[in-house]
This record gives structure tokens, C-alpha cells and sequence, in this order.
């Protein structure tokens, strides 16, 4: 009887769940690099669509984000270092196509100074003329009776045109601009073949200093129209016979084909009416 009244004992085990552990602030972390990271794709894809002269302002902002390079160049010393372009503002296209006179007549500095440096070329120096005009940087190998760059009557360069020919390949293919080449001859009938001309002759001049220059660093593209114009466009009027009539001229263009925001404002660039035809430094 006392064993059917015993009540059996139940013993409950109540587990005590823990909560999980405190993670922190680690993905604030992660997710703020992944947010830069996104931001330096966006900024690297919208300036690879942008044009040279943004890209190049932009370079001169991260060159010298001060201002200060004209006072203390690319080093914390004064008087050292490279010195960066002073950044300016380019959201007009008279900005763009002023910023564009700048770095060419910054480039006619440069091939003077090589022109000058090298002693193989201290006695066609005189020859060679170099000019920033309202279109662009106008650069001109010049004739005389011995025949300097070329020989006359003769298409292929001389050893002194294909030395200076190489120099400016490597000056203008730094620049991102279009190139334009003629060649020109005297009024004198060309004395060989029947059939070949001073047409004939002054375009394959002409192309035969692109083709040098196009080998030492001017790129493919950049030639925007080779032209001959035999004795049609004489230096010296007067004297339709003269040397100097024969010469090659290489343009270097402020702006090109489809270049619509230069287009528009070029005539009215400020330095227009007071630079044009200016020889930088004076003729070489």
C-alpha cells in the first residue's frame, strides 16, 4: 500500500543557453574598404574616358597639390626637384585650348635647348625655325644653295635632316596632338624623269620626314595629312628660284577633327592676337 503512494520524483535539468558573442566592429571595417576600394574603381574608370587635358590637369594637381612647385619644386628643399605645372582651372574650352599653347610652346623651349645642346647640329641650327602661332607649333627646315636638309633635287634626307628629323620625333610623340607635314620646292622644273615632278617631289619629302620621325617616337595616328605643294606657296615670292623656297614645315595642331570645344574658341583663344606667328626664343 505505501509503495502505490509514493510519488516518484522527477528531476528536471534546465540547460542555460548562452547568448552569442559580441563580434565588434570588424565589419565596419571590411565594408569601409570595400567602399574605397568602389570609389578608386569609379575615379579610375571616369578619368580614363576623360580627355589629355584633364588628365593632365589632374596629374599637375596630384604633382603639386599646394600650388607651391614654382617655389619648391617636386622636393620638400627649396631649389630642388622637378618642377610641376602650376594646376589651373580647365572647365572652358578657351582654358583647354590655352593649356594646350602652354605645353607647345614649352615643347619649342625644349627642341631649342636640344638643338643647341648637341654640337652635330651647331651648323644647321640657323636652318631650322621654330614658332608658336595661333595654330599650333609651326616648325620649319629651311634650304639653302648646298642643300642642308635635303639635297636638291633629291627626296631622301641628309645626314643632318634624318639627325634633326629623329630629334623632333621624340619631342612631338610626347604630345598628344595632331601633326600636319608639307614639303615645298622652287620654281625651278625638276631635271629628272618626265614623269616625276616638283609635285612628285615636295609630297615625298614631306613623307619621307614622317617616316622618320614616325621611326623615333611620333606615333601612327598622330599625322593627321602629308601634303606637297611644289612651288605654289613660295617663301620668298620675289625670287621664285631661290633655296629658301625649299623647305619642309611640321604643325604641330592646338586642335583637330572632331575636336568641337577648341573648335569653337579658336579664334577668339586669348593669346590669339598677340602671339601669333611669335618665334619662341627666337629663330633657331
Amino acid at each position: 500500500m505505501n509503495r502505490e503512494r509514493e510519488i516518484p520524483v522527477r528531476i528536471i535539468v534546465r540547460r542555460k543557453k548562452q547568448g552569442h558573442a559580441h563580434h565588434g566592429g570588424a565589419w565596419k571595417v571590411a565594408f569601409a574598404d570595400f567602399m574605397t576600394a568602389m570609389f578608386a574603381l569609379f575615379l579610375v574608370l571616369w578619368l580614363v574616358n576623360q580627355s589629355t587635358d584633364i588628365k593632365s590637369a589632374v596629374a599637375g594637381y596630384f604633382q603639386d597639390p599646394l600650388g607651391r612647385a614654382n617655389e619648391f619644386g617636386s622636393s620638400i628643399l627649396p631649389g630642388q626637384g622637378a618642377q610641376a605645372s602650376m594646376v589651373r582651372d580647365v572647365s572652358t574650352p578657351n582654358d583647354i585650348v590655352q593649356l594646350r599653347r602652354d605645353r607647345l610652346v614649352a615643347a619649342a623651349h625644349h627642341i631649342q635647348e636640344r638643338v643647341n645642346q648637341a654640337p652635330e647640329l651647331a651648323e644647321v641650327k640657323k636652318y631650322l625655325e621654330v614658332q608658336v602661332t595661333s595654330e599650333g607649333l609651326y616648325i620649319q627646315l629651311l634650304e639653302d644653295s648646298t642643300g642642308v636638309f635635303f639635297e636638291s633635287g633629291r627626296s631622301a634626307p641628309s645626314v643632318r635632316g634624318r639627325e634633326i628629323l629623329k630629334l623632333l620625333g621624340s619631342e612631338l610623340g610626347a604630345l598628344p596632338f595632331p601633326v600636319r607635314v608639307d614639303g615645298y620646292t622652287d620654281a625651278r622644273p625638276y631635271a629628272g624623269s618626265s614623269n616625276y615632278s616638283n609635285w612628285e617631289l615636295s609630297a615625298d619629302r614631306a613623307n619621307a620626314a614622317r617616316r622618320i620621325m614616325a621611326e623615333n617616337g611620333l606615333a601612327i595616328d598622330q599625322v593627321q595629312q602629308i601634303r606637297g605643294h611644289a612651288d605654289r606657296d613660295l617663301r620668298t615670292p620675289g625670287d621664285p628660284n631661290a633655296a629658301s623656297n625649299r623647305r619642309v614645315t611640321i604643325m604641330m595642331l592646338l586642335t583637330g577633327p572632331g575636336d568641337s570645344r577648341a573648335d569653337s574658341t579658336h579664334v577668339a583663344a586669348p593669346a590669339d592676337s598677340a602671339h601669333a606667328a611669335a618665334t619662341v626664343g627666337g629663330a633657331l
